[in-house]
């Protein structure tokens, strides 16, 4: 996507399965922030654009971005577009994750960063965020505890192709004395 567009005052918005992410450009500088959303995507969705409209807008997400009436982005096209307006800072990326609440999928970049292959996990919710957050609110995590502690341990090997074996492969290794930080790292 050349030629990406910098516009002063523009929020993009990711309706997702359990959350809405929202990204703010105010001028050079970006905030982001993510709602629960509790399956009330609608209300919340609404009172989002109440607080921060007028402003450019861009819509994307896999599950409920076809319930707006206003015109939207394919996660593949806001992937790109994304990319592009920060590959200067992070230059030579060869893939984008995309991890959600519900699927998992890694965008294999080109050397221009367009995306040219797609690969998805598969349907267990082992892979998922969801399942991420569950299993680190088991342990009495945060998901910046959970990072903060995974980032100097060995990772704890778990199972990765199936949500029941990953959770009892954490449980167990919880009862053994295994440090959350490795669990978390493994997860």
């Amino acid at each position: 996507m050349k030629g990406a567009v910098k516009v002063n005052n523009a929020i993009g918005i990711c309706l997702g399965a359990s959350t809405i992410s929202i990204a703010r450009r105010s001028g050079e500088k970006i905030d982001y922030s993510r709602i629960n959303h509790d399956g009330k995507v609608a209300q919340v969705f609404r009172e989002i654009l109440e607080r921060n409209l007028p402003a450019s807008l861009g819509i994307t997400g896999r599950k409920f971005r076809n319930m707006v009436t206003i015109p939207t982005l394919s996660e593949p096209e806001a992937v790109e577009l994304a990319y592009e307006s920060i590959k200067d800072s992070y230059p030579g990326m060869d893939c984008i994750i995309s991890a959600g609440a519900e699927t998992f999928l890694i965008y294999l970049l080109d050397s221009e960063g367009r995306i040219r292959s797609v690969q998805t996990g598969n349907k267990c919710a082992s892979g998922t965020g969801e399942f991420f957050l569950q299993q680190i609110k088991r342990m009495d995590l945060n998901v910046a505890d959970a990072i903060n502690l995974a980032e100097t341990e060995v990772p704890y090997a778990v199972a990765g192709r199936c949500s029941v074996f990953c959770k009892s492969d954490c449980t167990h290794a919880l009862n053994k004395g295994i440090a959350k930080g490795r669990v978390s790292a493994g997860l």
